[in-house]
């Protein structure tokens, strides 16, 4: 293969059978239990990455189910979600993500820089309750319950709510191990169609676990929960601040 093919090839890995198709990406019947608490102050400012920054020690956990998407197929995922502000723009920064499905972790962590980690997240009706759960391993590390569709939520504010910018910290290190690209990245939910949302009475319980620590973020209080169904596209990022190269910061 010549270099001009290689170069023109490229876009994932492997070169010859990437791992993930190129998008745009598109999510149908995408359906959300977010679960809201309050947690300790010390603890989101062990984890939150200058320059963002935060005014209430809250959290979103997140269980998600996509039965239908393009490309990375059929799988669900779990983790958490911190409200943040970067040049005084509200948003939320992916602390944690936990995944059962390949291509969503290897394109999610390449394109975007998603901190995603394999495991094995459900979410799903239990009579009358909506249920999440996250295993690592054979361990249970999370567990989400909320009233199955209590209350219906105003469409339009779920939809605005879920417009915000999104946060990632994209890190690819170099052969010798030393970070060759350090981001902080910035994409967005787009052509969102809301389906349903509903809210309900919650409970969050988040187990220790060594290499899952969503616990390090304790659940002080549950404010509130919500059910989402919608169709959604996945945008490609930009980056908005190069921790290697601070001058390349450019505007959210």
């Amino acid at each position: 293969m010549k270099i001009a093919d290689v170069r023109k090839a490229a876009y994932a890995m492997p070169l010859t059978s990437p791992a993930f198709p190129p998008g745009p990406y598109r999510f149908v019947d995408r359906e959300y239990l977010i679960i809201t608490y309050r947690t300790d102050k010390d603890a989101l400012e062990r984890v939150v990455p200058e320059p963002l920054t935060f005014d209430d020690p809250i959290v979103k956990y997140e269980f998600i189910r996509m039965p239908d998407s393009t490309g990375f197929g059929d799988y669900t995922e779990s983790g958490q979600v911190i409200p943040v502000q970067f040049n005084g723009v509200a948003g939320g920064y992916t602390h944690a993500m936990f995944l059962n499905d390949g291509p969503p972790i290897y394109g999610g962590r390449e394109l975007w820089g998603f901190p995603k980690k394999y495991a094995q997240p459900l979410l799903g009706p239990d009579k009358d309750t909506f249920v999440g759960t996250l295993d690592y391993g054979s361990v249970r590390v999370a567990t989400g319950t909320m009233g199955y569709k209590h209350k219906a939520l105003d469409l339009k504010a779920v939809a605005k709510s879920l417009a915000i910018p999104n946060y990632l910290l994209k890190i690819i290190p170099h052969v010798d191990g030393s970070p060759r690209i350090l981001e902080l990245v910035d994409y967005r939910l787009e052509d969102v169609v809301i389906k349903g949302a509903w809210s309900g009475p919650a409970a969050l319980d988040l187990r220790p676990h060594a290499l899952a620590p969503i616990a390090e973020l304790p659940v002080r209080e549950v404010i509130s929960a919500t059910h989402i169904l919608a169709d959604l596209t996945l945008g490609l990022g930009k980056v908005v601040y190069d921790y290697l190269d601070p001058k390349k910061e450019r505007a959210s």
